[in-house]
C-alpha cells in the first residue's frame, strides 16, 4: 500500500527483520520506476494490518460491543502453531481421555486452533491526491487457508451475481463497484487424479489411526445372536387416587433370551409426592435403569416367531402409617425398533363389590392383589387354550409415562432355511424390525389358517368333498 510505502522508506520505522526486507524491496521498486498500481495491494498474513485485524473482530454491528471473553481467547489462540509430536502406537488407547488435564492442555485443546494463514486484498479509494491513508483502505477480499489445506474466499467469487459494492462515507458518498474472478489454471486430469491418489492414501491412512485408537477389544456378539441394550427411565405417572407414589418393576424374559449374571432385572423406584399439573396430579420419578439381554435363536420349528420381553409394574401408593395400597397395574412391550420411544401406559387395579372394601382401602390399607403380576398378559405358568377372566372385576386408574432409548447389535444369520433369512433381516438389518415383523404375523396367520382349513376338509365326509367340487 501506499502508507506502507511512506512507512518502510524511513529505515528508522523498521522494527522486525520483515520491516528491513519491505525497507529494501521498496528501495529496489522506486530504482526500476516505481510502482504501476496504487489502488489494488495486499496485506499478508504476518504484516501488522492482519493482526490487527483478527483480533479487532466484531460479533454484532454495534459501535459499543465489548469483545467477551471466548472472543478473545479465540482471537489468542486461533493462529497458534503447535508443535505436532509423533505418537507411539502402544500409548494410543491409553491417551483417549485425560483425566488431570494440565493449564496448557486445556489452553490447546479447549477451542478449536486450526492454524490459518490470511491474506487482505486491499483497495485504497481515495481521492485522486490522498492516496495512502488508512482511513480510505477497505477490504475487498479475504483469503484464508487452515492447515487442512481448505482455502476460503469471502466474499465469495461473482459469477453470475452482481458486481460488489462499497459506498464511501463522505460529501460525494462516492460508489465504487468490482468483481472476484478466480483466474487459476484449469486442473489437468493427470493431476486430478493424483490428487484423488493423494486423498485415498490419506483417508485410509486416518481410518488405521482410528482403528489403533478404538483397538480390537470391541466386544461383539456371537453369529445368531442379537444383543439388545435398553437405557430407561420411568418419567412420570399421573392420574392416580392418593398421593406418595412409587413403582415396582420387573422384566420377563421369553424363550431363547438371556441376559448377564450381573444384570438386575428388577427395580423400586423412589417414593414420590405428586402435584397438581392441569387436571390430573403429577409424580414425576425421573428413575433411570439399564437391561442388557441376548436373544439366541434356538432350533424350534419354522413357524415360531421371537417373542419380545415385558416390563411388568405395578403402581402403589403409601399412606401416613407407612401401609401400601396398589394402585394400577401395567405391562409394556420393549420395543422392537432401535431409537428414542415415549410410551404412556394405562394401568388397571382389581376391584370387589361394595362400599366395605373402599373403606378398608381407605382406613386400613389392604386392597385386593394380583398374586401373579403376569396375569396382566397371559402368565408364563399358563399352559392351557383359553385363559378366561370371566368375573374378574377391574376399574381404570392412571397411567405411567416411559422413555426407553433401545440399541442394537447382531450379526447376520447364515443359515440356508427361508424363516433363517426373514430372521437375518429381523435382526440385522435393525431399524426396519417393526414393519417386517408385522408382515411376519400376517404371514403366521394365514399359515395357521390354511392349516385349520385342511384339518377341517380331512375331517368332512369324502362323497361331500365330491358333491361340492362338482357343483363349482
Amino acid at each position: 500500500s501506499q502508507f506502507e510505502v511512506d512507512l518502510y522508506q524511513n529505515e528508522s520505522a523498521c522494527q522486525t527483520p520483515l520491516d528491513r526486507q519491505y525497507h529494501e524491496e521498496i528501495l529496489k521498486l522506486e530504482k526500476a520506476g516505481g510502482r504501476k498500481n496504487y489502488r489494488i495491494f495486499t496485506y499478508t498474513d504476518h504484516d501488522r494490518f492482519t493482526n490487527l485485524e483478527e483480533h479487532c473482530q466484531k460479533v454484532t454491528d454495534s459501535d459499543h460491543e465489548v469483545p467477551s471473553y471466548l472472543a478473545e481467547r479465540m482471537a489468542n489462540v486461533r493462529r497458534r502453531r503447535q508443535d505436532h509430536r509423533p505418537i507411539e502406537a502402544s500409548s494410543l488407547k491409553s491417551k483417549i481421555v485425560t483425566w488431570e488435564p494440565s493449564e496448557e492442555f486445556i489452553k490447546n485443546n479447549h477451542v478449536i486452533n486450526t492454524p490459518v494463514q490470511t491474506m487482505y486484498i486491499m483497495g485504497d479509494l481515495g481521492p485522486y491526491g490522498k492516496l495512502g491513508h488508512r482511513e480510505y483502505e477497505h477490504v475487498l477480499c479475504t483469503i484464508k487457508v487452515d492447515g487442512n489445506g481448505v482455502i476460503t474466499v469471502k466474499p465469495d467469487f461473482t459469477g453470475t451475481k452482481g458486481a460488489y459494492r462499497i459506498e464511501l462515507d463522505g460529501e460525494k458518498r462516492e460508489v465504487w463497484k468490482y468483481t472476484i474472478e478466480n483466474a487459476s489454471v484449469q486442473v489437468q486430469p493427470e493431476e486430478e487424479e493424483r490428487e484423488q491418489c493423494v486423498f485415498r492414501d490419506l483417508y485410509g491412512r486416518h481410518k488405521e489411526y482410528l482403528s489403533g485408537l478404538v483397538g480390537s477389544e470391541f466386544e461383539m456378539t456371537l453369529p445368531g445372536t442379537l444383543r439388545l441394550f435398553v437405557n430407561g427411565e420411568i418419567v412420570s405417572a399421573q392420574g392416580y387416587e392418593y398421593d406418595n407414589l412409587y413403582v415396582h418393576f420387573f422384566l420377563e424374559l421369553p424363550n431363547q433370551w438371556s441376559s448377564p449374571a450381573f444384570q438386575q432385572l428388577s427395580g423400586v423406584t423412589q417414593t414420590c409426592a405428586t402435584k397438581t399439573v392441569g387436571w390430573d396430579n403429577v409424580a414425576y420419578f425421573c428413575y433411570p435403569f439399564t437391561l442388557e439381554m441376548f436373544f439366541t435363536q434356538g432350533d424350534e420349528s419354522e413357524d415360531s416367531l421371537p417373542q419380545w420381553p415385558v416390563l411388568y409394574f405395578e403402581v402403589l401408593s403409601l399412606d401416613f402409617w407407612q401401609r401400601y395400597r396398589v394402585e394400577g397395574y401395567g405391562s409394556l412391550v420393549l420395543p422392537a425398533s432401535p431409537g428414542l420411544h415415549m410410551l404412556t401406559i394405562p394401568t388397571w387395579r382389581p376391584v370387589e363389590l361394595g362400599t366395605v372394601a373402599e373403606l378398608r382401602r381407605f382406613f386400613i390399607g389392604g386392597s385386593p392383589e394380583l398374586e401373579d403380576i403376569t396375569y396382566v398378559r397371559i402368565p408364563s405358568t399358563f399352559k392351557g387354550e383359553r385363559l378366561s377372566r370371566f368375573g374378574f372385576r377391574t376399574e381404570t386408574t392412571g397411567s405411567v409415562t416411559f422413555r426407553l432409548y433401545c440399541l442394537q447389535q447382531s450379526k447376520a444369520f447364515l443359515e440356508t432355511s427361508a424363516l433363517r433369512q426373514r430372521m437375518q433381516s429381523v435382526l440385522d438389518r435393525l431399524g426396519g424390525f417393526s414393519q417386517q415383523s408385522s408382515v411376519y404375523n400376517v404371514l403366521e396367520a394365514f399359515q395357521r389358517a390354511r392349516r385349520r382349513m385342511q384339518e377341517a376338509r380331512e375331517s368332512l365326509p369324502q362323497d361331500l368333498i365330491s358333491t361340492s367340487a362338482s357343483t363349482v
